[in-house]
């Protein structure tokens, strides 16, 4: 059967329009993130005719992590959709692009990136906010500057607030990991003391939980300037109860805090077994309320997992908005890094971002400690920042992340977690108080070790290898949709890091 001969369009406009309109057409259907992460950087591509056959559409990728990824996760859904507009079949051909041959790369808004001849919106599609990083997580005391920040760029408004400016919604990456907290924060600060009081927020270490808060605070008092705010940490109330209880000045203690419009607090699990504190707290909590003032609350978990406070007090605390932090996904990790880098006044190739990114999961924390320790490991060295450079300065927080995690252990540490015996794992018993934590188990086991769902089914008594699959899918699932489950199997998985 002859060759057929290929036919290259000479009118590059025709070969832009189709690539455009299946550019414009994804960024309609793909998450922001994902779209801005994979899909809007590439180069305009080439279409060439097969005849009768259809078309080819070229598109060169700078690296080879980021064309295997585009090829398994959106090749398809990209060949579907330039074949409907072009109304014939539609071949995607994805080659890597030769180092000598890369774009050229431009300076856009925000001091972002871009390479020449990449996609770019029509005037009818809403401008994309340049992605930048939230700085140093949580957990930072009043009056921190945030790390790596220039020192005059940020400043720190007066005691009566304890607002760190660095901390805005300018500041913060926005991702699918924290859409739906940035989401009712944004609500918060444009209209406070109507919709979603008190708002309750959650999550591991270093995921923005107290961005987040100072973020809303600094909305609101920009918007106004005479607004009663104050953030504190739970510890600082804690020590006011304590003090005016010494002094026996309660008046004072209602003063300071029945007047706000504004109280955000972080970490309320340290009211754990404090009386008065919990006394005082539920006091102001509903003052506040009643004068439709709002309250946005912090926490390493969701108010029914509190330990050792009152009823009355986590009923409230989820009678408002309760919603998760969750660890940052792969796109939005790699944001994170490469818009750190930039306030570092360092450009971070994007292979070692994703390097980085990959080997680094748990929280923004610990990704900013990664790129310091490679940009200290740069500059110390005089070497460019490479992959090869990246996995040497990071050696030992690699040993730590590959380090083998055993179905065993895994075993251990759940049926510690959820109270029931080692043997139960590997028995026949099938009560929901064993079968559930086994199930979760096996999830894990999936998750986190190289072992086969057959491997995994023997190290559970001997079990098929369906079994394990329905397990695996089935607690994956309930993840998606159960808050309180979700936060249990992040417990699970950073007590097995370690």
């Amino acid at each position: 059967m002859p060759l057929l001969k290929r036919q290259v369009f000479h009118n590059h406009n025709m070969s832009a329009d189709l690539w455009q309109r299946g550019c414009e057409r994804l960024a309609a259907e793909l998450p922001e993130q994902q779209f801005n992460t994979w899909i809007r950087p590439l180069p305009v591509a080439d279409v060439s005719e097969e005849g009768d056959a259809g078309a080819v559409v070229t598109v060169r990728v700078p690296n080879r992590f980021k064309l295997d990824w585009i090829r398994n996760q959106y090749a398809g859904r990209i060949e579907a959709v330039l074949s409907e507009i072009a109304g014939k079949p539609v071949r995607l051909d994805m080659t890597l692009a030769p180092r000598e041959g890369l774009p050229a790369m431009v300076a856009v808004a925000g001091n972002s990136l871009r390479p020449v001849g990449a996609f770019v919106p029509r005037p009818a599609m809403p401008p994309v906010v340049p992605t930048v990083v939230p700085i140093n997580g949580d957990r930072r005391r009043n009056g921190d500057a945030p790390a790596g920040a220039h020192a005059p760029s940020v400043s720190v408004l007066p005691s009566r607030s304890r607002l760190n400016t660095g901390l805005s919604f300018n500041t913060l990456v926005p991702g699918r990991a924290n859409q739906m907290a940035r989401t009712a924060a944004l609500h918060v600060a444009g209209a406070p003391g109507q919709m979603y009081n008190p708002l309750f927020i959650y999550g591991g270490v270093g995921l923005g939980k107290t961005h987040l808060i100072h973020a809303v605070g600094n909305a609101l008092l920009a918007d106004k300037p005479d607004a009663r705010i104050l953030y504190l940490h739970a510890e600082q109330f804690i020590t006011d109860v304590v003090k005016n209880y010494q002094r026996k000045t309660f008046d004072e203690l209602k003063a300071k805090y029945h007047s706000l419009d504004l109280l955000l607090i972080d970490d309320v699990q340290f009211f754990a077994g404090k009386e008065r504190t919990q006394e005082e707290f539920f006091n102001a909590f509903e003052a506040l309320l009643a004068k439709r003032a709002h309250i946005i609350m912090t926490s390493d978990t969701y108010p029914k997992g509190l330990v050792d406070i009152d009823e009355r007090l986590t009923s409230r605390f989820d009678a408002g908005l309760t919603v998760a932090i969750e660890p940052p996904e792969l796109e939005m990790r790699v944001a994170i890094l490469m818009r750190k880098a930039e306030l570092e006044a360092t450009m971070m190739p994007e292979d070692v971002a994703f390097f980085v990114a990959k080997n680094v999961r748990a929280n923004v924390r610990e990704l900013e400690g990664a790129l310091r320790k490679i940009l200290a490991y740069s500059r110390f060295s005089q070497k460019e920042i490479t992959i090869a450079l990246a996995r040497e300065a990071l050696k030992d927080l690699l040993s730590i992340q590959n380090r083998q995690i055993g179905v065993e252990n895994i075993q251990k540490t759940v049926a510690d977690f959820y109270k029931i015996k080692i043997a139960d794992m590997y028995s026949k018993k099938r009560p929901a108080s064993i079968a559930r934590p086994r199930q979760i188990a096996m999830y894990l086991a999936k998750e986190m070790t190289q072992k086969s769902l057959p491997e995994i089914g023997e190290l559970f008594g001997g079990r098929d290898h369906t079994t394990v699959l329905h397990a695996v899918r089935k607690i994956g699932a309930e993840r998606q949709k159960n808050p309180e489950l979700n936060q249990q199997l992040h417990v699970l998985e950073q007590t097995l890091k370690g």
